[in-house]
């Protein structure tokens, strides 16, 4: 979007039009103690050539994801976006849209919501599904309120094996004092939440929350979870990969009331950690306590198909106590994008893209442990991402394989004190064969 600045005639022809003779008259009501005497201390001005090559000097002291080769997820994704995602979302008509109050004004917008609905409450095996959210972190905390609502219970007991950084969202959201929330410790052996430990903390729980496949990489086994949750009278909520969805049930379909997801590998580049994109589904008699927006389809006086807001739970819409949630805006670009990444996939290219994700990352485990450097940490199957244990030095291993061209993966140490040493990695559709090899032979060479 270019930005046209006014000239200084036109300045003053705005100025005499509000009946002042220059611009420091429009801060007279304010004191004069806290304005501003002097210049801002900024460097002179550049020239637009000058400014963008100063731009891409400073952008060069990054190290992103295009320039190296990266086995590194925990949360964001390298995948391949077809061309076509930008080419549709590029559309001035998408992309300078707002918040689509006025069906009658937009149509398009409201359909590309629904179609984006639809596809998720599809790859979740829900019934409905809402307009997007801001990440994957925030839908599941907005999952938990769900919950909370309705069964009139505060607790949520967590899985210590879901996204840590979720879990402190999740935290946050409590931290008004409407949720409680209670971290069930994972089985160090599996690296999957314990049954045992889940049911305990069932009781009195308005849910159970759990990903799968979990921070971990492991696949969990949700059915069990299920019958665990419901036994005591609470919701399951399970958080999923996206990405996964051609080859992994649905969580719906293993018994799940609420699904989430972080939407960022449809359509999503990785952009430094964001903007996210929460997907959010569930049973349709959890319909009116979703959080967020719904867009619905009907048709109009003539009878002709059109789409509107059908449902709009929160405060700028209904009374504050009614309200499901103080979500106030939505990525309806990036929900966009990921429909449209869908759309061209389709069944098939999904299915693909799973299986790519899946085999690759069996690949680089059995090529790294096979190197003797690593061992594998969690006896469970797993998704395309896979925890192993680095025989020496992680921190140091990390290090000079970012030098030779490789983000080896993430210390989970960082946030798991006890797991000094246990590296996950991931391997997403994009990493070639020849690329893995490459990695196991580098990290046999240390």
């Amino acid at each position: 979007m270019r930005f046209i600045p006014v000239n200084g005639a036109q300045r003053e022809r705005m100025l005499r039009a509000v009946g002042v003779s220059d611009a420091g008259e429009l801060f007279d009501g304010l004191p004069a103690e806290v304005r501003l005497d002097r210049p801002l201390r900024l460097p002179p001005g550049l020239a637009e050539e000058e400014l963008i090559a100063h731009l891409r000097e400073l952008a060069a002291r990054d190290l992103d994801a295009s320039r190296v080769v990266s086995f590194l997820g925990a949360g964001c994704y390298d995948h391949y976006v077809p061309a076509i995602v930008r080419h549709v979302v590029s559309k001035p008509e998408f992309f300078t849209a707002y918040t689509p109050y006025q069906a009658e004004a937009s149509q398009g917008t409201l359909q590309a919501v629904y179609e984006f609905q639809t596809m998720v409450a599809e790859l979740a095996g829900m019934d409905v599904a809402n307009a997007s959210m801001y990440d994957g972190a925030t839908a599941f905390a907005e999952a938990a309120y769900l919950a909370a609502r309705a069964t009139g219970r505060a607790k949520v007991a967590v899985s210590g094996a879901v996204h840590p950084e979720w879990v402190d969202t999740l935290r946050s959201y409590a931290g008004s004092g409407l949720l409680e929330v209670e971290i069930v410790r994972f089985d160090p052996r599996t690296g999957l939440s314990g049954a045992d430990a889940l049911r305990a903390a069932a009781t009195g729980a308005a849910a159970l929350m759990v990903a799968s496949p979990n921070f971990f990489g492991c696949i969990e086994d949700l059915p069990a979870a299920s019958a665990v949750a419901h036994d005591a009278g609470a919701l399951l909520i399970a958080a999923f990969a996206p990405a996964l969805s051609g080859v992994l049930e649905a969580p719906g379909e293993l018994g799940a009331d609420v699904a989430v997801a972080e939407g960022q590998p449809l359509g999503g580049p990785m952009s430094f950690g964001g903007p996210g994109l929460g997907l959010f589904a569930c049973r349709e008699r959890f319909l009116r306590r979703m959080p967020g927006r719904v867009v619905g389809r009907t048709v109009d006086a003539e009878g002709r198909p059109a789409f509107t807001l059908a449902l709009q739970t929160r405060e700028q819409h209904v009374r504050r106590e009614k309200a499901t949630s103080n979500i106030c805006s939505d990525h309806s670009l990036n929900a966009l994008a990921a429909a449209v990444h869908l759309a061209a996939l389709g069944a098939e290219g999904l299915e693909q893209l799973g299986r790519a994700c899946v085999g690759k990352a069996a690949y680089l485990r059995e090529r790294l442990v096979a190197t003797g450097r690593f061992e594998r940490r969690f006896a469970s199957p797993h998704g395309h991402e896979v925890a192993l244990r680095y025989l020496g030095d992680a921190d140091e291993m990390l290090e000079e394989m970012l030098d030779r061209g490789y983000l080896a993966g993430l210390h989970l140490r960082r946030f798991f004190p006890d797991e000094d040493g246990t590296v996950l990695l991931c391997a997403t559709e994009r990493r070639t064969r020849g690329e893995i090899d490459a990695l196991a032979e580098e990290v046999a060479s240390l």
